[in-house]
């Protein structure tokens, strides 16, 4: 071999061998976390910007899996599921699980205990709902005399979609799906042209608070979602693929040594009502952080 080839062999050697130490030796992985535009879950504008209750825990999440780079979108919850169903590389903070979900969707550990679910009036509606505290969103459907709001491809947990999906009609029921969808309900309620609507509780709180209209609003607790703790409990959830059920994992592990501090507590704690926190916090020692598989 001549000198100008051994240089020219050398070369390659040294070219190939800077190529390759230049690439990282394992790239991280990433996550796309899907976040709805629905305070107070998450919160993407004004005062409170990013504190919603999804948003810190997803910082909270986040912080604990280094391993993986993050990044965030904010899309309607039909998009959500297109992006699920396609099998990318996508999570939700805090789902609902439903069957139907099950099929497309790895789910981790509860990750948040919320209150359930109840029905949202104009306190002047209260005697067309019977002045009732509690009543059985069954009875309210089967009437067919009101009309409640619920969100389009929204989870209000299992028991209460299953009473919406068997007795909602068009004549029953009026269904949306767009940006602020809970702030565009609370907007129809006030304006009288729903009777109802169905939300959570700091959901409603919230809400009304942003309006103007806190004294004007009262709830009613749904009776087909008080007999399950699963209405209180909502997961993170990722795609259906083996990348899913390995972030899934590793989230868990997280979820098991965060859950029980005070910062992951306080997140969801901050949107009640202060007199309901004693309470809320035995209940959150009692069933959330019992349930660890």
């Amino acid at each position: 071999m001549s000198l100008s080839s051994r240089h020219l062999n050398t070369f390659f050697v040294i070219a190939i061998a800077i190529l390759c130490s230049s690439q990282p030796s394992s790239a991280k992985d990433s996550i796309r976390w899907l976040e709805a535009p629905a305070p107070p879950f998450f919160i993407h504008e004004g005062q409170y910007k990013g504190q919603g209750y999804e948003d810190l825990v997803t910082d909270i999440i986040t912080e604990n899996l280094p391993q993986y780079s993050h990044s965030r979108t904010i899309a309607s919850i039909t998009r959500h599921y297109y992006e699920f169903e396609q099998g990318n590389k996508v999570c939700n903070v805090g789902l609902y699980k439903t069957p139907e979900r099950e099929k497309f969707m790895h789910f981790s550990i509860p990750s948040f205990f919320t209150y359930p679910s109840v029905l949202i009036i104009d306190k002047s509606k209260w005697p067309s709902f019977g002045n009732a505290k509690k009543l059985k969103l069954q009875d309210i459907l089967k009437s067919k005399q009101l009309i409640i709001g619920r969100g389009e491809n929204r989870s209000y947990g299992r028991f209460v979609d299953e009473v919406l999906n068997r007795y909602g009609t068009q004549q029953n029921i009026f269904a949306f799906e767009g940006q602020e969808l809970s702030l565009h309900f609370f907007e129809m309620l006030k304006l009288n042209r729903l009777d109802g609507l169905i939300g959570l509780l700091e959901e409603a709180m919230y809400q009304a608070e942003r309006l103007g209209i806190r004294d004007q609003i009262m709830t009613i607790d749904i009776e087909e979602n008080q007999g399950n703790r699963e209405s209180w409990l909502s997961y993170v959830a990722c795609s259906k693929t083996e990348w899913g059920r390995k972030v899934i994992d590793d989230i868990n592990h997280v979820l098991i040594k965060q859950r029980p501090s005070p910062r992951y507590r306080a997140a969801y704690e901050r949107w009640l009502d202060p007199s309901s926190h004693e309470g809320y916090r035995k209940l959150y020692e009692k069933v959330f952080l019992s349930v660890t598989r």
